[in-house]
Parts: structure tokens; sequence; C-alpha cells
């Protein structure tokens, strides 16, 4: 158990690092403080599968002047892997199980650590989510498109958090299904009240300088469709079945063509 009290924290801020995408790292640890700052019952817990991360992360949090638990972790695959997808899954599972963990949170905010938010996330996450288990917030993809429905902005309840897991495929051919595409499968399979949309401001790093933007807005009738939850189950079902993510294919196809 932790040392702190975990009855008076609300939301658990889980966050993913490793070296490869820790080009903004100060400037990402700097926006997750103004975002305590403003929400004082959150606590952050930052996993990491790399050791020389794990041992140098306490002194740049320590120059922030910010605090956080840090979440050791193992990559589990299969001998033909190769994508960094189970990085990630394994990554977002080991925060979801520290957070089962703690009894008071009631909701676990994933964030990822090559973009900066408004420092009102939490408040503007927290309102969205009334009525529903798992909201998505969109974000700029790095390159072309916006993503409606992946975890690098995404809360969720602890209830289904505790029915669901974060796991991934890639198949023999190096096909990859991914974590979010499966958290939302399963969750929409249980009955989860789903809810996408584009609520926070969201400045997503390619490289140190540079980044593309994202204001809240609402989202066009045509990407509402292509993200319907009921559509992407059975897409992400059929994608299973046929060792190819068809919704990332469709998706890189459309999103050059819009």
């Amino acid at each position: 158990m932790p040392a702190w009290r975990d009855d008076r924290i609300n939301v658990i801020i889980g966050t993913l690092v490793h070296s490869q995408g820790a080009y903004i790292l100060p400037r990402f640890l700097a926006n997750l403080k103004n975002i305590q700052e403003l929400y004082p019952a959150s606590r952050i817990a930052i996993a990491t599968s790399e050791e020389s991360m794990a041992d140098g992360l306490p002194g740049l949090l320590a120059s922030i002047g910010l605090e956080a638990d840090i979440i050791p972790y193992r990559i589990l695959k299969p001998s033909y892997a190769r994508d960094r997808i189970w990085n990630i899954a394994c990554g977002r599972e080991a925060i979801r199980e520290y957070f089962l963990s703690l009894k008071g949170p009631e909701y676990l905010l994933f964030i990822d650590c090559d973009m900066t938010f408004d420092p009102s996330i939490i408040n503007i996450m927290e309102r969205e989510i009334h009525n529903y288990d798992l909201l998505f917030s969109g974000y700029p993809l790095k390159k072309y498109g916006i993503g409606l429905a992946g975890c690098g902005c995404m809360i969720a309840r602890r209830q289904i958090l505790a029915k669901v897991r974060f796991r991934c495929y890639e198949f023999e051919n190096h096909e990859v299904i991914f974590e979010d595409n499966l958290l939302e499968m399963d969750a929409y399979l249980l009955g989860a009240r789903i809810k996408k949309g584009i609520f926070v401001y969201i400045e997503h790093y390619s490289r140190e300088n540079d980044y593309r933007s994202i204001n809240p807005r609402p989202v066009g009738l045509f990407k509402r469709t292509i993200n319907n939850s009921a559509f992407r189950c059975y897409a992400i079902k059929a994608s299973v079945f046929l060792k190819y993510n068809l919704l990332w294919n469709i998706k890189k196809r459309l999103d050059r063509n819009l």
C-alpha cells in the first residue's frame, strides 16, 4: 500500500515513460505538475520497463517538485513478436493493476508523455464522463488525422476497469491489434457506456519543438459514424479473425484523403 492516504485521492493519472519517447519529458512533467495543482485530489503513476529510466526519474521529479509513484514492469510477449505495442499494453496493464490495488480513487486517467494538455483536463474529463463508464478525448496524430478512441487521453471508471484488462495481438505476420482497440471492444461487449469527442486542448509532439494541436470542438457526422463503438467492436472482432487491422488500415487511407 502507498504511504499516502489513497482515500483522499479521486483520480490516478497514469502514463508510460520510455527513453524512445521521452523527448519532451521535462515539459510533460511540468504540465503534469500544473494539472495536479488544479486538481489536488489526484495522484500520478508512471510506468516504465527500463531500469535506467526508473533509476533516473526520482531525481528528475524532485527537480520539478513533483511526486509520483514509479511502477517498473516487464514486457511479456510471444517469441516472434517485435512490435512496441507489447511495451505499451504491458505498461497500461501494470498501471490498471496498480489503480485497482487502491481503495479510494474512482477514476483512472491515461495520458501520453509525448503530449501536453490543458491543465484543467481532469475537471473537463470528470464532467464529460458523467453517466458514462469510458471516455475518450480525441487528439491529433503525429503526421495526419485525429485519433478519437486512443488511450493517449482516456478516463475510465473503476467499475469497468475491474472487468477488463489491457492486452494486444501481434500475429506471426506481424499485423497488430492495438491495446486501446481491444479495451474498447471488451468494454462494449460488457455493456459499458462509452463516449468519444474532442473535449481537451492537446499538443502532440513528434519532436521536441514540433507538434500538432487541437482545440475542443464538435465531431462531424462522418467521424462520429466511423468511430461508433458498435461498428468498431465488430470491425475489431473481424480484424482478430482476419489477422489484419481493418480499423487502422482504413483510417490511414481515410485520413490521407480528407
